[in-house]
């Protein structure tokens, strides 16, 4: 079983994900996916620097990241192109992952990804977690940790899907305002939900 994991940002998804495979379930994370897909000797790679030339390469042959984002935030087209090349690797690169950790054994695994619902990753997962966190505290960790002013961090959030739509997306929700116990305490009450609901179908219940 693959549940797909998804918040906003600095809602916590890692942490949450860390505690989750303290208890057995592995996990991948398409933001880890993504950067795979553009390595040097990748396909992807190869299309990009064709499209856009050198500009998009750094000295050493990888990928410019600040160049290219500024080519596609400021053109949509490019950026649409840039997805049709990038999204499919990144797709079948994380079902290979998944895969691998389904076969190795684990209960159920995780996959990580900020853009879940955006990006139709959902439709990978049997089941939807979402992260959640008020956006106040939102503002508040990603200025804290992205060394960004309030406004920049507002704008951040801005950008994202709407807190009300992801939650009404989700088949579960991990409340993550509270301490580091709590949360823990609500992964460990989900991992007993999922390893049921694994062990019931596996018994064709």
């Amino acid at each position: 079983m693959i549940i797909g994991v998804t918040g906003g940002i600095a809602s916590g998804k890692s942490t949450v994900a860390r505690a989750f495979e303290a208890l057995g379930a592995p996990w991948v994370d398409a933001d880890d996916v993504a950067r795979e897909v553009v390595e040097p000797g990748e396909p992807a790679l190869a299309e990009i620097s064709e499209r856009f030339g050198q500009r998009v390469l750094n000295e050493d042959g990888t990928l410019n990241r600040r160049a290219l984002r500024e080519i596609v935030f400021a053109e949509p087209e490019e950026r649409r192109w840039l997805e049709s090349v990038t999204h499919p690797r990144i797709r079948a690169r994380l079902t290979e992952h998944l895969a691998r950790l389904e076969a190795s054994g684990a209960p159920y695994v995780l996959l990580v990804s900020p853009l879940l619902f955006e990006s139709g990753q959902s439709e990978m997962a049997d089941r939807c977690l979402v992260i959640d966190v008020p956006e106040a505290l939102q503002i508040e960790r990603t200025a804290a940790r992205d060394d960004v002013d309030e406004a920049q961090a507002r704008a951040i959030v801005a950008a994202q899907m709407p807190r009300a739509e992801r939650l009404a997306r989700a088949d579960d929700v991990l409340d993550n305002s509270g301490s580091e116990d709590a949360m823990r305490r609500r992964v460990a009450e989900l991992d007993r939900r999922y390893r049921q609901i694994t062990s019931d179908q596996s018994h064709g219940k």
